[in-house]
């Protein structure tokens, strides 16, 4: 983790986003309804569509709510979305991706058999489909589950092709031969070998889960009585935020998601640099090429 942190800026910078992001999803809410007053619900709690103040530091809505009360508040809900969602994407991802890698038997090709029916379902109309069955039922919770269900196939694919290339190596055939348990040679010795794919794969696992809960609510297909950057979205479009020229109605939740998106892809960027030796190697090799300063000796400055 330190070497993660501490060799580039991009990663710092991503990590740094990433955590406030998550604080303001922790604490943000109590903040804004006890310190600041602002009720992200109340009707005509201000003017109408008023541009950004010292009393709505962010204006309001068509119905006069405070639009910073909502955005804080619906930081919440897209975050704990994207990490339940994202979580449960990786966890079967890896799973599935696993045991279908090692074992190459009937397990294994029943297994690849499964994976491969997820990965040709269309995702996006069964997405679709089962939310607006549920059409929001459940909360949060089930709208990141559904998201996580149908969004595991291509992770497992991937941790697939990177077990089947790591199982005829001398480390695993020896942990395998010495007479340990397949579950020890997969988390002992195959799963560290796959930290920075699985951790790069949770990262847009979550980006998605928030884009995919965003997209939902936009299109109406998601529970619109909740508070979250999708129906921030939705609200500010059926409204007419766009023709009336209400910037602060519908900026701050796309920022948002780009935001989010920006720091996995900058912490990203990191991952990809610790995994690859040859990266590593290219950077080393860039940094002690830098010309060095010469000394100038006391009779070059007489002369």
């Amino acid at each position: 983790m330190k070497r993660l942190v501490g060799g580039d800026r991009k990663v710092t910078a991503g990590l740094v986003i990433l955590a406030v992001m998550l604080l303001i999803a922790l604490v943000g809410p109590v903040l804004v309804s006890s310190v600041l007053g602002q009720s992200p619900t109340k009707l005509h709690a201000g003017p109408a569509l008023a541009g950004p103040s010292g009393d709505h530091w962010l204006g309001t809505t068509s119905s006069g709510v405070d639009v910073f009360a909502q955005f804080i508040t619906g930081t919440r809900v897209s975050v704990f979305v994207g990490l339940v969602g994202g979580t449960i994407s990786t966890f079967l991802a890896v799973l599935f991706g696993l045991i279908s890698g090692y074992h190459t038997g009937r397990t294994g090709a029943a297994l690849t058999g499964f994976v491969n029916i997820f990965l040709v379902i269309p995702g996006l109309p069964l997405l679709l489909l089962i939310a607006s069955y549920t059409r929001g039922r459940g909360g949060w919770a089930a709208v990141a589950l559904i998201i996580g269900l149908t969004s595991w196939a291509g992770g497992a694919r991937v941790k697939r092709a990177q077990t089947l290339s790591l199982r005829n190596r001398d480390f695993v055939a020896a942990a395998r031969y010495s007479g340990d348990k397949q579950s020890r040679v997969l988390f002992m010795e195959v799963v560290p070998h796959l930290a920075p794919v699985i951790a790069s794969t949770f990262l847009f696992a979550v980006v998605g889960s928030i884009a995919a809960e965003a997209g939902l609510d936009f299109i109406g297909a998601g529970n619109t009585n909740t508070v979250s950057w999708g129906t921030m979205l939705y609200w500010a479009q059926s409204q007419g935020a766009l023709q009336s020229g209400a910037w602060w109605w519908f900026l701050p939740p796309g920022l948002g998601i780009a935001l989010v998106g920006t720091a996995a892809g900058l912490v990203n960027f990191g991952i990809d640099e610790l995994s690859d030796p040859r990266r590593r190697t290219l950077r080393a090799g860039s940094v002690s090429k830098q010309p060095k300063r010469r000394k100038v000796r006391r009779t070059e400055v007489a002369a």
